[in-house]
């Protein structure tokens, strides 16, 4: 499998290796020892109950962050084999994604965001590096998962220059205005066609959103139109599946084609000359960008401003801020490993440090956790 890789694939061989040094594994590469160590880490699993768009208790069949960058991972690696590149590589940075996302989804980030405004804010995307870096607590010789340089800087998508210039060599890319390997290029695609398309199967099973409403979006409407040729009397959810796996597959195929005429354009030799191309060369075509913006701004507009889903962000904010308020005044409400750690952290940063101690705590939380601190720390009826 190894010699039909591109040649500016991303290689084992050619790693830059991980911040600190272990033997090589034996019979598997170190793509997939990274892959082996998110999936066995403690945030991977605490996926299971973070919020995709509707909050975990709200229904089994809805999509959650786990579930989610399983399928990020199932797009990813079939784009990545089409491709001759490295899955496994593709397959970690999909699973390691939103291992630093809140509870709540965005409405937990955004909450947890402003109250970092003085602190250095809060980022999901760097969060989900300070997770594998830094916050899991596995292994006896360093903390975090000690990934490859490849890994860390595919799950790290977004970065400030300011951010990126304490963050070293996996920094530089923000700084000078580099592209990634070509593996975090499809990851990074991966997600926006994931998360598009099964916000799309959710919110019609939640009722927030109508066929007749997508009917409207020029991606769903020629899927729609497809099935309805081919299938004339197809209703229910076996209509609902059946437009959405012709409009991922479509997405699939343009990003698959327009991608390999940029790859043939460009004519990289190595994953350095990738890295500083002036554009990605993992993209859609055109119509296909137009498309895929087009859903996406449906999807903004009609389902994620829905009353219910506001009602539900305003909620997880109100929550996300009173647990930083009360954790931060006192420390001693937390458990006490986070008091330690936030007390060290605050002797080496001062109070931003104890403040970035209290949202790794929030951070790391699932949805239920976060409701049933806040019921103990807020309910008068929970004396323990």
């Amino acid at each position: 499998m190894r010699a039909a890789l591109a040649p500016y694939a991303a290689s084992d061989e050619q790693s830059r290796g991980r911040r600190f040094a272990e033997p090589a594994p034996h019979y598997r590469s170190q793509f997939q020892r990274d892959r082996d160590r998110i999936v066995h880490s403690g945030a991977f699993r605490r996926l299971e109950y973070k919020t995709q768009v509707f909050v975990n208790h709200e229904g089994d069949m809805f999509r959650t962050r786990l579930t989610h960058s399983i399928e990020v991972a199932q797009i990813g690696r079939a784009v990545a084999r089409a491709l001759s590149l490295q899955e496994d590589l593709t397959e970690a940075i999909s699973l390691a994604h939103d291992l630093g996302h809140t509870p709540f989804g965005h409405a937990g980030q955004d909450a947890l965001n402003r109250c970092m405004k003085e602190h250095g804010g809060f980022e999901h995307n760097l969060q989900s590096l300070r997770v594998v870096d830094q916050l899991e607590e596995r292994y006896a010789g360093f903390d975090g998962l000690n990934l490859t340089f490849e890994t860390r800087e595919g799950i790290l998508k977004h970065c400030s220059r300011g951010n990126a210039a304490q963050l070293g060599e996996l920094g530089e890319r923000f700084i000078h205005g580099w592209q990634p390997g070509l593996e975090a290029q499809i990851a990074n695609i991966a997600d926006a066609i994931a998360y598009n398309n099964h916000d799309v199967d959710d919110g019609l099973r939640a009722g927030l959103i109508t066929v007749a409403q997508l009917r409207e979006v020029e991606l769903f409407a020629t899927a729609y139109d497809e099935v309805m040729r081919q299938h004339p009397g197809l209703t229910g959810r076996r209509l609902i599946h059946e437009i959405i796996r012709r409009m991922i597959n479509r997405q699939v195929v343009d990003l698959l084609q327009h991608s390999e005429y940029l790859l043939a354009t460009a004519s990289p030799r190595t994953i350095d000359e990738v890295r500083k191309h002036g554009a990605p060369l993992i993209a859609f075509s055109g119509p296909m960008e137009a498309a895929h913006r087009a859903l996406k701004q449906f999807l903004h507009e009609q389902l994620y401003r829905h009353f219910r889903v506001h009602r539900m962000s305003m909620k997880a904010q109100r929550m996300v801020y009173e647990l930083y308020e009360a954790f931060f005044a006192d420390l001693r409400l937390l458990p006490s490993d986070y008091q330690q750690r936030a007390a060290a952290l605050e002797h080496d940063l001062g109070i931003s440090g104890r403040a970035r101690a209290v949202a790794d705590y929030i951070a790391g939380m699932t949805d239920r956790f976060a409701i049933v601190e806040h019921q103990k720390l807020f309910s008068p009826s929970e004396l323990t």
